[in-house]
Order: C-alpha cells, then sequence, then structure tokens
C-alpha cells in the first residue's frame, strides 16, 4: 500500500501575521483557495523547491475560539536550514523570540504566532558552538 505525504494543518488566528512569520523562514505561498460559503481561507506554504511539502494555513472568516492557548499537543513542524545562526539572528532581529536557541549549532526552536512549535535543524553536519547561542537560555517552553 502506497501512502503519500500531502501537507500539515495548522488554524491561524491572524492570517497575514502567520504568513509573515512562515516568510521569515522562507516558506512561499504556493496555493490559496477562499470559501465563501464555508467562510475560510486555505493558504498552502512550502520551501522553495518543495511544494510537495506544504503547510496548510487555514483561517476561519469568523474567528475560532476553538483554538487552544497553547498548541503543543500538535508537536511541531520541522525544517532544515542552510545555517541556523543566521537563521535565528533573522528571526530574532524580526522581532521572533528563539524559545530554545541553538547552543549545538544543531537544533533550534521558535513559536509561530499562533502558538505553533517550529523545530529548525542545521543542515549537514552542526555548526562550532558560538556565541551569543552556547550561552543563552531556554524561553518559554517549545
Amino acid at each position: 500500500m502506497k501512502v503519500t505525504y500531502l501537507h500539515t494543518m495548522v488554524r491561524v488566528k491572524d492570517l497575514e501575521a502567520s504568513m509573515a512569520f512562515y516568510r521569515l523562514i522562507g516558506l512561499k505561498e504556493t496555493k490559496r483557495m477562499d470559501s465563501e460559503g464555508g467562510r475560510f481561507t486555505l493558504v498552502f506554504m512550502a520551501p522553495p523547491g518543495q511544494p510537495e511539502c506544504p503547510v496548510e494555513l487555514t483561517y476561519n472568516w469568523d474567528g475560532d475560539d476553538a483554538l487552544p492557548d497553547d498548541s503543543r499537543h500538535f508537536g511541531h513542524l520541522a525544517y532544515r536550514v542552510e545555517n541556523i545562526y543566521d537563521m535565528c539572528q533573522h528571526l530574532m532581529d524580526n522581532g521572533v523570540t528563539i524559545n530554545r536557541p541553538p547552543r549545538d549549532g544543531h537544533m533550534a526552536f521558535v513559536r509561530s504566532p499562533d502558538n505553533i512549535s517550529i523545530e529548525l535543524l542545521q543542515a549537514g553536519d552542526s555548526l562550532a558552538p558560538s556565541e551569543p547561542w552556547a550561552s543563552m537560555k531556554n524561553t518559554g517552553h517549545w
């Protein structure tokens, strides 16, 4: 039996803020669907050259009170990055909190505006430990 990955769906409260966050980590919009009858918008965003690996942002036009304050039960989305230190600095420069800094030169965690845990992994070998990352403490939970 063949199984094919389709996408990961997350509900978002502010579509523009969420799209801006996913753009910061390098994702691009690949598809959008507005449903007048269902009163929702679906936006698919994927890494360049990987349209088969999207995250689906689901935005309910009338709000979504069912969204929990903490989406930790979801787990996380994971993305490989060219340089974890550069990516974390880029995110920090744009107001994103680094919840689990890349002290090991290999792994970091951040949260989206909708509290979705995002794991960032260094492509290839881990980078050598470097400041300020090596001594940076965790912030919140990831």
